[in-house]
């Protein structure tokens, strides 16, 4: 009997949410915090150095001076800013969509001390003398804008104003800021308009107050900053500038509109796949998955993350890997249906053989982001923030939500006896009393004996590892000045670069770069690299003629000290190194220590490939390379954690392994059974990177690069390495304990007979 009301009921719950998801994704969405790389602004990396001799760099030096950043970044009017410490000596900055950069920089690297001067350059009062926190901004009696101090003790300015008088007629009282001993005279720094000469009034009486009014050639906005930075106080240490990135607004949109594009695009095929392929599961999984996508937005915004484009690649990744779950799940339920099962029994049969490998599988990619986001910068750390809520929601979403939704229909009785809606044809399926079980089943592979030609495929693996050393060792890679040291500058026009065109203009500049690379789907993005890192003033000078010929807020300029070159390079390797580590603990302890060895030895090989790969191609590696090889590597390792489920599965039901052909026998059945998953998990990730690449933002190419390269590489191994790996240390186990006998037959493993 039909149960109608179950129908009712899951399409009332599919209204109920597609309602909730129409009437606040946009509102979500727009209130979440977009980081620099995405709507413009600057990220400095400070190293703090004592200001005076003997100071030590304690925590409390570091609190100070997050403190005295915090309040001049509250000056400029910037949402949500990010202000931490790193390390023992290192304060990141970032803000996002500050409008205007050099002044907001300006604002936070300048030590703000201001200073009262007599003609000579003798200091009379410094920032001592003023009382914290009075400065502000206000109008003269000609309306002009104007700073006001006010002093802590009237009789000293008495003394310095009646000292002013007696060395007339050049009794001007001359006001600095961050002015230091040793440098030119005051007239010398007029002539040259050095920012930090403010003012030079002249003292015509003897002044008896305790305010002090700076005027000058201010705008209100500079009136009000000088305000701010003298409100704030000076900074308690020294700042130097080891890294430091700055994004147009117009490049940081153009690259969020690219790249949402890409995901929209990549997200629609894979719909499409999973319901041409999987047909009424298909259209279950599209659902789960748009409700997936919106709650990792949702999640995200609660918690005040800040979505980069590193992140919105994860989200877009994160839904080819979420497919992941439904696609084992809806391939054991086939297998279930195939051996003559019920619909009903074939589901719960389904779900719960699934689970494991399920579970299993995440657990391994979380190790990875987890590194990641210990040990990545900030943009990878917000695209491992992004990859971990992904892979908890798609679990959520995939295992209970799916199988909420799709159990409204099982149960309602609608799909009783229609194994097509599940896309199993007919002619497939067994009788029940056949007792037939899944290990059983017939698959397209079966003439595939992917044990017999193990030495092929290790022979091409290592072949292509000897080709990658060779060619590392020749051609070495091709770092970004993420990891080494330099300056990096991106350009948007919009119409087509020339090489040519831009060599002229950084020629204007007095410029001469390391290289030229030309982007974007008509070339209308440049991106130059140059070995010196600038200086502040170049910075700006560079800025202002790219903007003032290609447009405002186009260009992203960033620069790396060799230092933290060197930290990011020695992180990345702690990374890979630890993450190896935590994946062959846990596949030990979930099968046993040879399946994670093989597991291991399949990662390195993969990662290895994407490094030689990107050292022929000359290919720049940069920080979101490392993003992508770790995402490889939990990708990976998904894949071979499906493969030694099956395998584990087929030795219950096999019984204890006897003969060589045994455990080859297993290995052949447990590649084939889970090849199809394989194909179909690894085509939807590859559908959502084939995205990014072609419609996505020039800035995370070689991100999409280094993925679809690791995509194939991790397939490749996770098919034709791993299993074969345990095989042969399987057989050497089994050979010391004395328990294996070799059958010598003329017959393939894989022609034993399949029902």
């Amino acid at each position: 009997m039909v149960k109608r009301s179950r129908i009712i009921a899951f399409f009332l719950i599919v209204l109920l949410f597609a309602g909730l998801l129409g009437g606040t994704t946009d509102s979500i969405v727009k209130k979440i915090n977009l980081g620099l790389d995405l709507q413009g602004g600057f990220e400095v990396l400070y190293k703090v150095e004592p200001a005076i001799k003997g100071q030590k760099i304690t925590k409390d030096v570091l609190n100070n001076t997050v403190k005295a950043l915090d309040k001049r970044v509250n000056a400029l009017g910037v949402n949500e800013p990010s202000i931490q410490i790193e390390g023992k000596d290192r304060i990141r900055v970032q803000l996002a969509g500050v409008k205007n950069q050099d002044e907001a920089r300006k604002m936070l690297s300048t030590e703000a001390n201001i200073s009262f001067r007599d003609v000579n350059d003798k200091k009379m009062m410094d920032g001592t003398d003023l009382v914290q926190g009075s400065a502000k901004q206000s109008f003269d009696e000609a309306g002009n804008p104007d700073v006001v101090l006010k002093l802590k003790d009237r009789s000293k300015f008495k003394n310095v104003t009646k000292k002013i008088l007696d060395m007339a007629p050049n009794n001007q009282l001359i006001i600095w800021m961050d002015f230091k001993e040793g440098k030119d005279s005051y007239k010398a720094e007029v002539a040259k308009k050095n920012p930090r000469f403010l003012s030079n009034p002249s003292v015509s009486q003897v002044l008896n107050t305790d305010s002090v009014q700076i005027t000058g050639n201010f705008t209100v906005e500079e009136a009000q900053n000088l305000a701010s930075l003298l409100k704030a106080g000076a900074l308690p240490v020294k700042m130097k500038e080891e890294y430091s990135t700055s994004v147009g607004a117009k490049f940081g949109q153009h690259s969020l509109n690219t790249t949402v594009t890409a995901g929209i695009i990549g997200v629609i095929v894979i719909f499409l796949f999973m319901i041409g392929y999987y047909r009424l599961p298909g259209v279950i999984a599209t659902i789960t998955l748009m409700i997936y996508i919106y709650l990792t937005l949702l999640i995200f915004h609660l918690i005040h993350g800040v979505l980069t484009l590193p992140g919105i690649a994860a989200l877009v990744l994160g839904v080819g890997m979420a497919v992941d779950a439904n696609i084992i799940t809806y391939e054991r339920i086939k297998e279930e249906i195939r051996v003559g099962r019920t619909i009903k029994s074939a589901f719960h049969a389904g779900n719960k053989s699934s689970f494991i490998a399920i579970f299993d599988a995440n657990i391994t990619t979380i190790l990875a982001a987890a590194v990641l986001f210990v040990y990545g910068n900030s943009s990878v750390k917000g695209f491992a923030t992004m990859l971990i809520i992904s892979i908890l929601l798609s679990f959520l979403t995939a295992v209970y939500g799916a199988r909420i939704f799709l159990s409204f229909w099982v149960n309602s009785n609608v799909l009783k006896n229609k194994p097509g809606w599940f896309g199993v044809n007919r002619k497939h399926i067994h009788n029940l009393a056949d007792n037939i079980d899944t290990h059983d089943l017939s698959t397209h592979f079966d003439k595939f004996d992917f044990v017999k030609h193990r030495k092929i495929f290790y022979s091409i693996a290592i072949g292509l590892t000897v080709l990658g050393i060779i060619f590392l060792a020749i051609f070495r890679l091709n770092l970004s000045i993420d990891f080494s040291k330099g300056s990096r500058l991106q350009i948007m026009a919009k119409q087509p670069l020339t090489e040519q065109q831009i060599k002229s203009d950084l020629q204007t500049l007095h410029l001469t770069p390391e290289d030229i690379v030309l982007g974007g789907s008509k070339n209308q993005v440049g991106v130059v690299r140059f070995k010196d890192d600038f200086s502040k003033q170049k910075e700006e000078q560079v800025k202002s003629y790219f903007d003032n010929k290609y447009g405002n807020h186009t260009t992203s300029l960033s620069k790396v000290s060799p230092t933290v070159g060197k930290e990011l390079a020695k992180n990345a390797i702690i990374s890979l190194i630890i993450a190896a580590i935590g994946i062959i603990i846990y596949v030990s302890i979930r099968f046993e220590w040879r399946m994670g060895l093989a597991a291991i030895v399949s990662l390195l090989h993969d990662a290895f490939l994407i490094v030689a790969f990107f050292s022929i191609t000359r290919l720049e590696v940069d920080l979101t390379f490392i993003a992508a090889v770790l995402t490889i590597v939990g990708y990976s390792i998904n894949d071979t954690i499906v493969t030694f489920d099956r395998i584990r599965d087929n030795m219950k039901s096999k019984g204890r392994l006897k003969t060589t052909e045994d455990i080859a026998n297993i290995v052949n059945a447990g590649i084939r059974q889970t090849l199809t998953r394989s194909i179909n998990t690894v085509l939807t990730v590859v559908i959502t990177a084939v995205a990014l690449l072609i419609f996505g933002s020039e800035s995370i190419r070689n991100f999409s690069i280094a993925l679809l390269v690791g995509l194939i590489m991790g397939c490749y191994s996770s098919i034709f390495i791993a299993a074969q790996l345990w095989f042969d240390l399987k057989n050497k186990e089994l050979k010391k304990k004395g328990t294996l006998k070799t059958v010598k037959e003329k017959r393939k493993w894989s022609d034993e007979p399949q029902v």
